[in-house]
């Protein structure tokens, strides 16, 4: 070694060791990277680790600076202070510890860590087998051991600077019962947005164009539910197959926005979105997938939780602790029976309800999250801590109550506070619609807020979201147009995707241009539209069903990042413009009436002191439903009376909205439904006939047959001499001023 190399390399050990000798022990909390205005601390969580080393980079993140130990180590925290570290300082953590599969450990310094409180990434993962903790080609699998560096093929963290100007916008704070969701995808919905500049498309800065959230409200949507948004990662076999994560249900960072959605390097866009929707009194749902992480089985790569603490970020077979309990179908589950795995949850909750301000939750398989090692416990600590929690509990949390776990389907077992997705509403509807036997009297519960599932310890309609259609399985279009799942372009031999979808392609499948079933698709898309729109409970509208968006007959799209998914804006024919009108009209419908979301179950029973009944069921010939007639299968029209006059709180005094009738009919021919003869009515005001999606308002006497189409729903307005009739008639004069406002591409 020459003299000046010499000289070279004392200099750098000199430079290093006095960066090394600036850290100082700093503070066990909070976890993560946090900025203080002077520098930065740096704490993470490990119970079992025996070293921890901050990896500093460029700021690119391609090139390793520096290895500097954490100093200290406090109620199982390692922790440092870094007074030269500053917002935008690129880093990650290796992590020491035993490498004994056998005993749940699989520490691995050789690989490079994200930090799980990292708020952002940097660069883009890249699938090698330098990623794994083991060799992939060895005998024993991942009993093996790794020495390569992991580091070149792996995202990174960042340091943020969280200040952020908010304005005069505030959270909205929608009342549940007034609550309409649309699940929509950051990417699919502006990726071929025509008012949307191609450089913001698919990303953040796209959705907080004014053009996205005011076209939400003149929809008549008050909160926009997102899907995941948190990092995630592309599956690796996906990859080899030239597809992607497209839904984003793969996460692995639970406070860093998705890169792919950022048009800049700063996370801020996602706030500026958010500020954006509440100027526009919309609310923003995350969709969250804290029930497993990327990370896999045993055989998974080693990224970020399995390196830190895989014994206890997850659940691990008691009796062999190489394997993983598989409750998710995705090879890992979290284990938030840990105090630190459940604070990680409730931190990350937390933050974006603060931080980023949003307004309410979805949460994954959220069966998962409930269960303690024993099964499912509504008490259970993830759930008792949102319940306390002041923040948690004040915003919007709406569970996926199922999973494939044992005892993994609990709808209408969770908590008081609690909305859940309610596929027994999705189903019977379905069904309903298609003409299948037996499904009257279930129609009859799920339409009244499913209180056979919900109504107990005080729990409201609210509670039940009601949902024909959602990301995963058929789309609106596609429900009414294919008999057979058609996912091909998955790659996968359509052997993936559900198979009991109760769809009916009316005739044909897939596109036609035969005018009857045309027409005959039309009216069961304005059929469950009006059904779902129009029930007690949360309705929740798939994006793109509102114009008849069709995915092909694919219905589990979750890696196609393409126009199969992206939703055609410019392609919008005639019947889905006229399709969007009419789910205007149904939402301004709901909203104009308040008798359609009253935040009482339907019970049906007559309340002898007021003397009324919230709702009569009635046969086509007007009268109340027999039990015979209820057991009847071939049974397929029935009518839902809402008396207005029924109380509308706890207080016993009537109530003051306008009375409804709503008719379902799912025969294949016509029904003359005898409109009843109500007290004090005067006649009744048609507002709503699928068949007839663009007739005016027109009386109708007491008495009198109605013709029900086949495969129709009627809605009707009691009119008389009372307020509630005015009101009608005022709600009616919002129908028609919408109109005047037509949504633009």
């Amino acid at each position: 070694m020459d003299q000046k190399t010499q000289s070279d390399d004392a200099l750098t050990r000199a430079a290093s060791s006095l960066r090394r000798s600036r850290i100082t022990e700093g503070k066990p909390f909070p976890l993560g990277a946090t900025w203080d205005g002077l520098g930065v601390n740096f704490a993470l969580f490990s119970a079992h680790a025996t070293n921890v080393e901050l990896c500093l980079f460029d700021d690119n993140g391609e090139t390793e600076l520096e290895r500097i130990e954490l100093p200290e180590y406090t109620d199982e925290v390692w922790h440092g202070y870094l007074p030269s570290a500053r917002p935008g300082t690129v880093y990650g953590y290796r992590v020491h510890g035993p490498y004994e599969p056998d005993a749940g450990h699989r520490f691995n310094p050789n690989k490079l860590l994200l930090d799980p409180y990292a708020k952002q990434l940097v660069g883009q993962l890249r699938w090698a087998p330098e990623l794994f903790g083991y060799q992939l080609d060895h005998a024993d699998k991942d009993l093996s051991y790794d020495e390569r560096d992991s580091a070149p093929l792996m995202q990174k963290c960042r340091v943020i600077d969280p200040a952020f100007t908010w304005g005069a916008a505030r959270k909205p704070e929608v009342p549940w019962e007034r609550t309409i969701v649309y699940e929509m995808h950051v990417k699919g919905f502006t990726q071929l947005h025509p008012l949307v500049p191609e450089a913001d498309r698919g990303t953040f800065s796209g959705l907080a164009h004014s053009e996205i959230p005011a076209y939400l409200r003149l929809l008549g949507i008050t909160s926009a539910e997102l899907l995941p948004i948190h990092a995630f990662v592309d599956d690796s076999y996906l990859v080899d197959k030239g597809l992607r994560n497209y839904w984003g249900y793969n996460s692995i960072a639970f406070f860093a926005p998705e890169p792919r959605y950022l048009r800049t390097p700063f996370a801020n866009e996602f706030k500026e979105m958010v500020n954006q929707f509440h100027a526009h009194g919309i609310e923003v749902v995350l969709d969250v997938v804290y029930n497993h992480t990327a990370e896999g089985n045993e055989l998974g790569p080693t990224l970020s939780f399995k390196g830190i603490d895989n014994a206890s970020y997850y659940r691990l077979l008691p009796d062999q602790k190489r394997y993983y309990i598989n409750d998710t179908g995705t090879g890992n589950t979290v284990n938030l029976s840990h105090p630190r795995v459940l604070q990680l949850v409730a931190d990350s909750l937390r933050y974006w309800a603060t931080e980023m301000r949003v307004d309410g939750f979805r949460f994954d398989l959220a069966t998962i999250l409930a269960r303690e090692p024993y099964g499912f416990d509504e008490g259970g600590g993830f759930l008792d801590a949102c319940r306390q929690d002041p923040v948690l509990s004040s915003v919007k949390l709406i569970a996926e109550p199922w999973d494939i776990g044992p005892g993994g389907y609990q709808v209408g077992q969770f908590p008081p506070g609690w909305a859940e997705w309610n596929d027994k509403f999705r189903d019977t509807v379905r069904a309903f619609w298609k003409g299948d036997e037996g499904t009257l009297a279930n129609l009859a519960k799920r339409v009244s807020g499913s209180g056979d599932l919900f109504n107990k310890r005080g729990r409201r309609p609210w509670a039940s979201v009601n949902f024909v259609t959602a990301h995963d399985g058929f789309n609106l279009n596609d429900l009414v147009s294919y008999n057979e799942k058609h996912n091909e372009a998955n790659g996968e031999n359509n052997r993936d995707g559900h198979s009991n979808n109760h769809s009916w392609n009316c005739g044909a499948e897939g596109a036609t241009d035969d005018q009857e079933i045309t027409a005959l698709r039309e009216r069961q898309k304005r059929n469950m539209l009006a059904t779902m729109l129009l029930s007690h409970g949360t309705p929740m509208l798939l994006a793109g069903d509102e114009f008849g968006h069709t995915q092909r007959g694919n219905n589990n799209a979750y890696a196609q990042d393409n126009e199969t998914t992206w939703l055609d804006w410019m392609g919008i024919s005639a019947n889905g413009r006229n399709l969007r009108e009419f789910t205007r009209k149904l939402i301004a419908t709901r909203k104009a009436f308040p008798i359609l979301y009253r935040s009482r179950f339907l019970i049906g029973s007559h309340h002898e002191e007021l003397d009324v009944k919230d709702v009569t069921w009635l046969s086509p010939s007007g009268e109340e439903m027999t039990d015979e007639q209820w057991q009847d299968g071939n049974a397929k029209c029935f009518g839902m009376l809402l008396d207005g006059r029924a109380q509308e709180t706890g207080i016993k005094r009537r109530g003051s909205d306008a009375t409804m009738l709503l008719v379902y009919n799912a025969h294949h021919d016509i029904v003359n439904f005898i409109l009843p003869a109500v007290t004090d009515g005067r006649s009744w005001l048609s507002l709503i006939d699928t068949n007839q999606p663009d007739a005016s308002m027109t009386d109708f006497e007491l008495g009198r047959a109605y013709g029900v189409t086949a495969r129709s729903l009627a809605v009707f307005g009691l009119a008389n001499d009372s307020v509630a009739t005015r009101r009608l008639r005022q709600g009616l004069g919002a129908l028609l001023d919408i109109a005047d406002t037509p949504l633009s591409r």
